[in-house]
């Protein structure tokens, strides 16, 4: 049985390591097809790809991208794409902007909530400035000693009506899965468990995205419980859609889950490698 992690993350986004450097744990957790899965940004699939040749263990391109629907955000995994399509790199470029403003405006909430200077400390952990975040808030944050951890953190700052929470306005759904769709990808709802969504809800924003050519779930993630696991599975096969399995990795010590440490999907499921030829 193939161990396939196509969720995580590099310091191109807001994971802590570099690509070469989650490839090398990948290959060392077991993992034979990996993606790397960074924020709104294909900058480190060039070195994902040279590394994980290098270590022998099967590569496909992979991105992240942020949506806004019905208010929140929600976030859409592309794989097996072209890298190279202008499309959907412009649709990145145009997502990436405005996060400077954001970000200033997130370090002004929590100075006025007793955590000063947040702009500069949260810097210190960007590997890639157009892609600051809540994580390097979350890790300086951290560092100052106020919160023990990142699940910490989110308790506490960062989220809606707490100090440091500032929406954005990111892509559209149709936008995103047209831009995976259009560069020859598939399109894959990310961790789903994590959403503000009720069985309503989640039955009209999956039919939108199937309407727009979505074709994937995330069933088996670091962001669910084992419960979800088996939710989301019913979920997958009710709406006809292949399920994907993914750590959702961003640093050692931090990251719920390791590569490759998560169950197999469950048998019933149709992968969504099932055609790949691997």
């Amino acid at each position: 049985m193939l161990n396939v992690d196509l969720h995580c993350h590099s310091n191109v986004s807001d994971g802590a390591l570099a690509p070469a450097q989650v490839a090398a744990l990948a290959q060392a957790k077991g993992v034979d097809v990996w993606a790397l899965t960074d924020h709104d940004e294909i900058g480190g699939i060039a070195e994902a790809r040279e590394a994980a040749g290098d270590l022998g263990i099967r590569h496909v391109t992979g991105v992240e991208i942020s949506i806004t629907w019905a208010a929140q955000t929600i976030h859409i995994v592309g794989l097996r794409f072209d890298e190279t399509n202008e499309d959907l790199r412009r649709g990145l470029a145009s997502t990436r902007s405005g996060r400077e403003r954001r970000a200033r405006e997130m370090a002004a909430q929590l100075a006025e909530a007793g955590i000063p200077d947040a702009f500069e400390g949260a810097l210190k952990y960007v590997g890639n400035p157009d892609l600051i975040s809540r994580t390097h808030f979350a890790r300086y944050i951290i560092e100052r000693g106020i919160c023990a951890d990142v699940a910490d953190v989110f308790r506490n700052f960062l989220i809606e009506g707490k100090p440091g929470f500032v929406p954005h306005r990111w892509a559209t759904l149709k936008d995103a899965v047209s831009w995976i769709r259009g560069a020859g990808g598939i399109a894959v709802v990310a961790h789903p468990g994590r959403y503000d969504l009720d069985e309503l809800s989640l039955d009209v924003f999956l039919r939108e995205f199937k309407r727009w050519g979505g074709a994937g779930i995330e069933v088996i993630t670091g962001s669910h419980t084992p419960d979800e696991y088996g939710e989301y599975a019913s979920v997958a096969r009710k709406y006809g859609l292949l399920a994907s399995r993914g750590s959702d990795f961003h640093a050692p010590g931090e990251s719920q889950v390791e590569l490759g440490s998560l169950p197999a999907l469950p048998a019933s499921l149709v992968p969504v490698w099932h055609d790949w030829n691997l």
